[in-house]
């Protein structure tokens, strides 16, 4: 009998437990609600929002504003100086450290030690336990599980107080057992270089049996790179035969599966996305024949949803998640045992069933272009680049993409900036291609592309080698879970990115090509 199959039997009562998201989603929901109000009602925050008098959903919306970052951001500052019973009760001593604001360079979410068992840790239990339920010959635990981390620094220099990547904080808490069946060394993990750790990395697992995989699917790649590079073999089955399977999350896959499925070509080789984020564990993929995830109802974590056509007004639509409907972009909102009340989360989400509640990530709240009233959305794009990349034999590495705006005979286009792993032959088909699957995606964007007469044809831009991780290593973000923006309306980052492309000695220029 296999460790796996001994390891496995732990995992069935949830097993079970989770059957019940298929047909009793709003009653799990409304109980997270009453746990959450009645755990914080003699906070500041709970006694400022009648916590204490709140007897369900509707009392709560009446209550309690929604909220962005910038909102809660004077509450989250006390908290990290030291102060207690501010969003949540007692003092939160860990803060995730995430992509900034327009006002501030970084976002420190609170992450309380509740939130870390309910939330953080639960998503990670319910992923091998959904694994093994599809996979009943799995063998992962008779090997290792490959877990990429980011870093961390102290906060204020207060004593047991720290900031960092989530990934860090869940290396640096995780219970002492879970390290007898992940590699590599706490040291090595939580190393801030990532150049130099992903080197450490890549020698301290190649002599290992690795089974799984856990991380962010652009700085794995990196890593396994660097052990295709020590061992020089071909394929990565030949260093690890016993590697099933790759948790992935963080930035969407669909750019990265075409590279994976030829450095790994086992055919027992398995994916499952997940939704993680410095806020809170929210889905996992549970059915590896749809690409749709289960949103996860009994953690620490209550849901609400605002339209994304009403998005941005001043009293929008708020649905709890009983009020969505399949179809239907939403901004994320979300109230948890961090402290986060009704806070925009800055995902958007589409929903395709209700029973249970499933659902895709569509993009960013700002993440998208709309300079020319065509809204195209991160869903599009990934769409899009895959059919170009499929119908011409390329990969994309790394993408930006932004909008050039009109001249003075009223002409504007979008600028794709794309580093590739493996250039189409014509890019200029490419480009086409591209064109072509946004107009079948995205009924605003085609409009506007009608007759060339508003909207040009796509411009790609030819990226050199690297250039994505030079601008996050610029920016002091290299590795960890920091993301490439994807779409702005804004060509501040584009415009970064072109001048590093162009002064750079490989090539000198950008290649332009014009579909």
């Amino acid at each position: 009998m296999s460790l796996t199959s001994i390891i496995g039997k732990f995992f069935v009562p949830r097993q079970r437990e989770l059957e019940r998201h298929a047909s009793g989603g709003e009653a799990l929901q409304r109980q997270v609600l009453a746990r959450l109000v009645e755990a914080a009602k003699d906070t500041e925050y709970g006694r400022n929002h009648l916590f204490g008098a709140t007897r369900g959903y509707d009392d709560f919306a009446r209550n309690v504003p929604v909220n962005t970052y910038e909102e809660l951001k004077g509450y989250i500052d006390r908290m990290r100086h030291g102060e207690a019973d501010v969003l949540w009760p007692g003092r939160v001593r860990w803060y995730a450290k995430s992509s900034g604001t327009t006002n501030d360079k970084s976002k420190f979410i609170p992450v309380s030690p509740q939130g870390l068992k309910d939330t953080h840790y639960r998503g990670g239990q319910d992923c091998v336990a959904l694994y093994l339920r599809n996979n009943p010959k799995s063998r992962m635990f008779d090997g290792k599980g490959l877990i990429l981390g980011g870093s961390h620094s102290p906060n204020y220099n207060l004593p047991g107080s720290l900031v960092g990547d989530l990934s860090a904080i869940l290396i640096e808490n995780i219970n002492p057992l879970v390290n007898l069946v992940r590699v590599p060394n706490k040291q090595t993990a939580l190393l801030a270089d990532f150049e130099v750790k992903r080197d450490r990395i890549a020698r301290q697992t190649i002599g290992k049996n690795i089974t799984n995989l856990s991380g962010v699917p652009s700085w794995m790649l990196s890593v396994l790179t660097r052990v295709m590079e020590l061992t020089g073999k071909q394929h990565l089955e030949e260093v690890w035969p016993g590697l099933e399977v790759f948790f992935h999350g963080g930035v969407a896959f669909t750019p990265y599966r075409h590279q994976y499925e030829q450095l790994i070509t086992s055919p027992q080789m398995h994916y499952m996305e997940t939704y993680n984020a410095s806020e809170g564990f929210f889905g996992l993929q549970d059915d590896p024949s749809d690409k749709a995830m289960l949103l996860m109802l009994d953690y620490g974590v209550f849901y609400e949803f605002i339209p994304m056509d009403e998005f941005g007004r001043d009293n929008p639509t708020v649905v709890p998640l009983w009020g969505v409907e399949t179809g239907r972009n939403y901004a994320m909102v979300i109230s948890t045992t961090c402290g986060l009340w009704r806070y925009v989360l800055g995902d958007t989400v589409s929903f395709t069933g209700t029973n249970p509640y499933k659902f895709t990530i569509t993009g960013r709240t700002k993440c998208f272009i709309n300079a020319f009233g065509e809204e195209l959305i991160v869903d599009n794009a990934e769409q899009a680049l895959a059919y170009a990349c499929r119908e011409t034999g390329a990969e994309v590495s790394e993408y930006t993409a932004a909008p050039v705006f009109m001249d003075g005979k009223a002409r504007c286009r979008h600028q794709w900036l794309i580093e590739f792993a493996r250039q189409p032959q014509d890019m200029g088909r490419f480009a086409s291609l591209l064109d072509s699957r946004l107009k079948q995606l995205n009924s605003d964007y085609e409009a506007k592309r009608s007759k060339d007469i508003t909207l040009q044809r796509p411009e790609v831009v030819v990226a050199r080698q690297g250039l994505f991780n030079d601008w996050l290593r610029l920016k002091g973000k290299l590795g960890g879970q920091h993301k490439i923006p994807r779409l702005g309306n804004s060509r501040d980052i584009m415009e970064q990115l072109l001048r590093m492309n162009a002064t750079a000695a490989k090539p000198a220029q950008p290649n332009n090509h014009n579909a």
